[in-house]
C-alpha cells in the first residue's frame, strides 16, 4: 500500500492554524500553549495533518513542548499522537520529517519508541520511500547516522533492521507478481579523493581537478539501463575521512561536493581509528558497506573507487561477502597498474579504468547502462577535458590520448547511430 501524499500547496485551513502553532512557538510555550497546540493537531483532517508537519518546524515543536514533573506530559502526548494514534495520516515525507526531527540532540527513550512506532506503522514499498526520503534530506543526520548512532539501544536497532529486512522481501514479492522483480535498482558507492577529483596522489591533473565524465557517470549510474530512469538520488560516498560526533566533517563534505557539481549525495565517512593505513581505511569502509546494505537489502550496489588508497582490498572484500548484491567494482587507476595485475582483478569483478569513459564502456558491457548513458557520458567527459587548465601541453598529452583511446574503445560497442567523432 502507497500512503497518499498531500498537495504541495498548504489548503486555506492550514494556514490558519499553521500561524496560529507558530505564534505559540514564537516565545515561551507555557502549559496553555501546549495544549492548544495539540488541541489543533488531534482536530485536524489528515490532510490537514500531514501539511503541518510538512511545514512546521519539528525539531523547534519538540523541543517546545515538555513532560512535566508535576503536570501534564505534553511532550508524551504529543509523540503518542503523531507516531501512534495518528500515523495512519501522516504520508511519507511526513514521516521522514518527524523521524528527522527524533534525531535531533540527544534520542532518548521516549524519542526511541516513537521512533519504532513510526518503522513498524510503515509496510512494504513505504519503507524504501521512507529510508530514501531521510537519505534525501540533506546532512549528516541521514537513515545510517539514525539506525547506528542515535538509537543507542542495540535490541531495538536489530528489531527495526528485522523489520527492514522483511518488508524489502514484501516489496520483491508485490514487484515479482507485477512481473518486474529482475528491475533492482542499484545504490553507487564511491570513494571521493582520486576518484571524484584529483586530491590525493593523482599529480597527473592539477589539484582538485573534478575527473571528466564523473558527474555523468553517477548520474547514469543512477538513471539505470532501461528506457525509464529509476529513481534519482541513489548515490553515497564512502570516504576514508573521519567523521565526528556534530557532523561537522560529513556537513563540510556534502558542501565541497555541491561546490563541485554533485549537489545530491549521502556520505558514510571513517573514524580517526582507522585513518592510518590501507588495510585499516579499507575495513571501516568495509564495515559500512555491511551496515548500509542492511539498511537497504532490496538493492544491488556497484562501488567507484581508486588505487591509490586501498579501495581495491575493499570492492575485493565487497565481492566476497555479498557476491550476489554488488554489481561491479570501478577503480580509477592512479598508479599505473600492469596489465596482467588489470586482467587479473577484472577476472574477479573489479575493473581498473584510466578515463571515465573507459568506466562508461565496462558498465555498458555490465548491463549498468544503456548505449545512450554512455555516450552521454562520453560526451560529458569530452566538454570536460577541454576546460582542465593543464601546465603545459606536456602535461595535458598523456591525458587526451587516453580519452581518445577510450572513446574508439567506445564506439566499437556503440551503434553507429550514437558514435562519438575522434578526437
Amino acid at each position: 500500500m502507497t500512503i497518499d501524499i498531500a498537495p504541495d500547496a498548504p489548503i486555506p485551513s492550514v494556514l490558519s492554524k499553521l500561524d496560529e502553532i507558530r505564534q505559540r512557538m514564537a516565545s515561551h510555550t507555557d502549559r496553555e500553549d501546549e495544549r492548544r497546540i495539540l488541541e489543533i493537531l488531534a482536530g485536524s483532517t489528515a490532510i490537514e495533518l500531514d501539511q503541518l508537519l510538512l511545514q512546521l518546524d519539528l525539531p523547534a515543536l519538540l523541543a517546545d513542548v515538555d513532560d512535566r514533573l508535576i503536570g501534564p506530559d505534553n511532550r508524551t502526548a504529543l509523540l503518542e499522537l503523531l507516531t501512534a494514534e495518528r500515523l495512519g495520516d501522516l504520508g511519507v515525507p511526513a514521516r521522514a520529517a518527524l523521524a528527522s526531527a527524533l534525531q535531533r540532540g540527544r534520542t532518548g527513550r521516549l524519542d526511541e519508541q516513537a521512533l519504532r512506532r513510526i518503522w513498524l506503522g510503515t509496510r512494504g514499498a513505504d519503507v524504501t520511500r521512507l529510508k530514501n526520503a531521510l537519505d534525501g534530506r540533506g546532512g549528516y543526520r541521514d537513515l545510517h547516522q539514525l539506525f547506528y548512532h542515535d538509537i543507542d539501544d542495540d535490541d531495538l536497532r536489530e528489531e527495526l533492521l528485522a523489520q527492514v529486512a522483511r518488508e524489502a522481501v514484501s516489496a520483491a514479492g508485490s514487484a515479482s507478481s507485477a512481473g518486474s522483480a529482475s528491475a533492482r535498482e542499484v545504490k553507487i558507492l564511491s570513494d571521493i579523493d582520486d576518484t571524484f577529483y584529483a586530491n590525493w596522489k593523482d599529480t597527473r591533473y592539477p589539484k582538485k581537478t573534478v575527473y571528466p565524465g564523473v558527474l555523468q557517470f553517477y548520474a547514469e549510474l543512477d538513471r539505470g539501463p532501461g528506457p525509464e530512469p529509476g529513481r534519482a538520488g541513489d548515490l553515497t560516498f564512502v570516504t576514508a575521512r573521519p567523521g565526528d560526533r556534530l557532523g561537522l566533517v560529513e556537513d563540510a563534505t556534502i558542501k565541497a561536493l555541491a561546490e563541485r557539481g554533485q549537489l545530491a549525495a549521502t556520505v558514510l565517512a571513517g573514524s580517526f581509528t582507522r585513518l592510518i593505513g590501507n588495510r585499516a581505511i579499507a575495513e571501516k569502509k568495509l564495515e559500512n558497506f555491511l551496515e548500509y546494505r542492511r539498511l537497504y537489502p532490496e538493492y544491488d550496489f556497484v562501488f567507484v573507487g581508486d588505487s591509490g588508497q586501498g579501495d581495491i582490498h575493499f570492492g575485493t572484500r565487497m565481492l566476497e561477502l555479498a557476491p550476489e548484491a554488488v554489481r561491479a567494482v570501478f577503480i580509477h587507476d592512479v598508479v599505473a597498474t600492469p596489465d596482467l595485475a588489470r586482467r587479473e582483478l577484472a577476472a574477479s569483478g573489479v575493473h581498473l579504468f584510466d578515463t571515465y569513459i573507459g568506466a562508461a564502456l565496462v558498465a555498458l558491457e555490465r548491463g549498468l547502462l544503456g548505449s545512450e548513458g554512455a555516450a552521454r557520458v562520453a560526451e560529458a567527459a569530452r566538454a570536460a577535458f577541454g576546460a582542465i587548465p593543464f601546465p603545459s601541453h606536456a602535461d595535458q598529452e598523456p591525458r587526451w590520448l587516453e580519452l581518445a583511446r577510450d572513446v574508439a574503445r567506445l564506439n566499437a560497442a556503440l551503434p553507429p547511430s550514437l558514435q562519438l567523432d575522434s578526437i
